[in-house]
């Protein structure tokens, strides 16, 4: 918790100082009261007392009131300001690790708990630092400030109120022990919530498509019942502290009546009015003590989730990032456009055995180099390995000559045009998602835009949208098809001009004649760059300049597609599965 309230800069640090003199000054004006309300008992019960003195001290009892209460607003409106300024910062913060952390770190996290730490764990943080900041600072000066005031009045009406207060704190005590940890199972049922409903929803065709509501339906209402039956438990454990706190208040106040009604009994004639003066005081900072500790309390009933929910941030923000920029901030290879692949070993850092072994290749300036084998043979993993989504494990993976480790990721990345495998369209227009992000050269023109869009095979469905180029696109393209998006997500990487193309089986959305046309296109706008194709269809990849078969992680053949017809037995099994003889024979 600590840790991450050193996000608080400099002006939230004078504003919390702001905030602690007017709270001093608010619970001095509300311990003067009971003064002035004695000064009035007492002048009440005296025969020469002038009704000007009274309303005189009156009038001080309403002053003290209306500063107290300006005093409040200036504090509750400064403490949001630094509550909002600390929510804001580390939102930032954990948001911008988020986005440093390696694809491996994101996965042990998972998405939706990513997303509750970053909405519902901060916002517990902003309740505890706004209410907290507050409470913490008045409740202990009220408190101490008000048993100085009551200590040298009577040692039975101490003894009375000490009893209160340990009643008090032993109630809460209690209660927070049986519920911090359930808060903890609270913040991770949240993120299973978010789970399930994220998963509904990206997911919400193939459920509809297999009548897999009740099915989602009873999924969400397990999770659903757990968290609701988790926190009826909390809340109904705190809901003690409520008639436990009234029951300490009245019979507090009773008590201190009960006996200063045998002291009055026992006292001189002359001493008795002073002792029901003190005892109204008494009662007053006795009220004062104990709402002390009841702030305290909701500090405490507080504490518990802001501490778990600080502890899940600083899960993330303390994470080692395992891929680190390198130094190289400015291009200085001699090379341009080459990739190569120098005795390349992988693993996942959970896993026990290599997914690539031992692959060599490279790529020069200009060349198609294709990547085919069957699913689960490492082909996304191998180019992944490229704009440095993972590391390799063992050897080297060079770019125009110089190890990737050695770039930092922007130089590196603005190198590289990527298409994924699946399609990323995001909530914006058809322009801004091609011209999406930074590619170090410069804005990119509405002309490139057109032109991108032109060779992606895209112009035709584009101009005949409403806005055409300006057309807005919904999250995750939901308002165009598949082939539509992969055609944007293709535009966007070519419109960076880069110098070494990845296409993640990027063209198996599209179908034969779009990827033969779109294929001959792109060979001709991008002839002085590299491109590193996946694929699974032969069709795609047939007049790749090298294509090598990957098997169980391993290298089993490299060549082009006639050499490899007739020297890898793996290619040739591949092939025959999508063409006949007599069309590979053809092919061209």
């Amino acid at each position: 918790m600590f840790k991450l309230l050193k996000n608080l800069g400099k002006k939230e640090a004078i504003l919390a100082l702001v905030c602690v003199v007017l709270i001093v000054g608010q619970v001095w004006l509300e311990l003067k009261m009971p003064d002035y309300m004695s000064e009035i008992t007492v002048l009440v019960q005296s025969e020469n007392s002038e009704m000007s003195e009274i309303l005189k001290n009156g009038a001080y009892m309403i002053g003290c009131a209306l500063g107290s209460l300006i005093s409040a607003f200036i504090v509750g409106y400064l403490v949001a300001m630094i509550s909002a300024n600390f929510s804001m910062k580390v939102r930032k913060k954990l948001f911008n690790k988020v986005g440093n952390l390696a694809m491996s770190e994101i996965k042990q996290f998972s998405t939706s708990s990513l997303i509750t730490r970053t909405t519902n764990d901060i916002t517990q943080l902003q309740m505890f630092v706004a209410m907290g900041l507050q409470i913490s600072v008045k409740a202990p000066i009220m408190a101490v400030w008000a048993i100085t005031k009551i200590l040298n009045k009577s040692w039975q009406w101490t003894a009375i109120t000490a009893v209160g207060i340990v009643l008090l704190l032993s109630t809460i005590a209690v209660l927070v022990a049986i519920v911090i940890p359930r808060f903890k199972i609270v913040q991770k049922l949240i993120d299973k919530i978010n789970g399930v409903t994220r998963e509904n929803l990206t997911g919400i065709r193939v459920v509809r498509a297999f009548n897999a509501e009740k099915y989602q339906e009873d999924k969400f209402e397990e999770v659903n019942t757990k968290l609701t039956n988790t926190q009826l438990f909390n809340q109904k454990a705190f809901a003690i502290l409520s008639p436990v706190m009234f029951l300490v208040m009245y019979f507090l106040t009773l008590s201190i009546y009960f006996v200063g009604a045998f002291l009055i009994k026992d006292a001189m004639m002359v001493e008795k009015l002073t002792l029901f003066g003190n005892m109204v005081v008494f009662s007053s900072y006795a009220m004062q003590v104990i709402i002390s500790f009841l702030m305290l309390a909701m500090i405490f009933m507080m504490l518990p989730r802001a501490q778990v929910s600080a502890e899940r941030i600083n899960e993330v923000l303390d994470a080692d990032i395992t891929i680190k920029d390198g130094k190289m901030n400015k291009d200085k290879s001699k090379e341009r456009g080459t990739v190569e692949f120098k005795n390349v070993s992988f693993k996942y850092p959970d896993a026990d055995e290599y997914l690539l072994k031992n692959i060599s290749f490279k790529a020069e300036k200009g060349q198609t180099i294709a990547f085919i084998g069957s699913t689960g043979s490492g082909k996304s993993t191998l180019i992944n390995l490229v704009p440095r989504f993972y590391d390799a494990t063992e050897g080297e993976v060079l770019v125009d000559g110089i190890n990737v480790k050695e770039y930092t990721q922007e130089l590196l990345h603005n190198k590289i045009g990527y298409v994924p495998q699946k399609a990323v369209i995001f909530n914006d227009t058809v322009t801004n998602n091609v011209t999406y992000g930074d590619n170090g050269k410069g804005k990119i023109t509405g002309k490139k835009v057109k032109e991108a869009i032109e060779v992606a095979q895209a112009k035709e469905f584009v101009e005949k949208m409403d806005d055409k180029y300006d057309t807005h696109i919904a999250q995750g393209g939901t308002n165009i098809s598949g082939g539509q998006k992969q055609r944007l997500s293709i535009a966007r990487a070519i419109a960076r001009n880069p110098e070494i193309y990845i296409f993640d089986d990027s063209f198996s959305a599209l179908d034969y004649k779009t990827d033969a046309v779109l294929r001959k296109e792109l060979k001709k706008y991008t002839k002085d760059a590299t491109s590193l194709i996946v694929a699974q269809r032969i069709g795609t990849i047939i007049n790749s300049d090298k294509i090598i078969v990957l098997e169980n992680g391993e290298c089993v053949g490299e060549g082009t597609h006639r050499e490899l017809l007739k020297n890898c037995e793996v290619y040739k099994q591949i092939a025959l599965s999508q063409l006949s003889k007599e069309e590979l024979e053809n092919a061209e």
